[in-house]
């Protein structure tokens, strides 16, 4: 799906992150990921296994999709909903990491070997969250704060305080708002 702000994408490795929670557009509410074969094939883009990805894996990744924009929206300065962390839990302890180690001694972590699709997309959503923390790019991570919007969108700004995928539109839709609510209070 294409962004509606006008922001450059995540850095990696939270790019994967951002493009899984944008496989819905919220507003026109078009959806990505509205078959087991749609997600077949998102999954199969990404360079994860999509071998007999059914309904359920559909369903569990649109729960995951719907839990990380919440932990977005938290990063600017909502609070994540119970329901949405007891889902991340779940899916994260199904979903083991491992530590890989090259002969140059670099290491990364990465999905272990051998997983379905859901676990191994949400293992590979977990690593790039931990890479994304050591490097402290994760609470850059957000999801615009306009209830009709959501989108999810990199924080570039200098200071990390931004609220809305593009200030052209759902800023500037927010501003008018709150314009007129102490125009007409005034």
């Amino acid at each position: 799906m294409e962004e509606p702000g006008a922001r450059a994408p995540a850095p990696e490795p939270l790019r994967l992150v951002q493009e899984l929670v944008n496989t819905v557009d919220l507003e026109p509410g078009e959806e990505s990921l509205g078959s087991p074969a749609e997600l077949a094939a998102w999954l199969r883009g990404h360079g994860l296994p999509a071998r007999g990805v059914g309904a359920a894996d559909l369903a569990e990744a649109v729960a995951l999709r719907e839990a990380l924009r919440e932990v977005c929206a938290a990063h600017a300065g909502a609070t994540v909903p119970g329901e949405a962390l007891g889902t991340l839990d779940r899916l994260l302890r199904a979903a083991p990491l491992r530590l890989e180690i090259d002969a140059a001694g670099a290491a990364r972590v990465r999905p272990a070997d051998g997983l379905g699709p859901t676990a191994a997309l949400t293992a590979a959503v977990a690593a790039a969250v931990a890479a994304a923390v050591a490097d402290g790019t994760w609470p850059r991570l957000k999801a615009c704060a306009a209830d009709t919007c959501r989108w999810v969108y990199y924080d570039r700004s200098p200071a990390g305080r931004s609220r809305w995928c593009t200030m052209a539109l759902c800023g500037s839709r927010a501003k008018m708002r709150t314009y007129r609510r102490n125009r007409a209070g005034a």
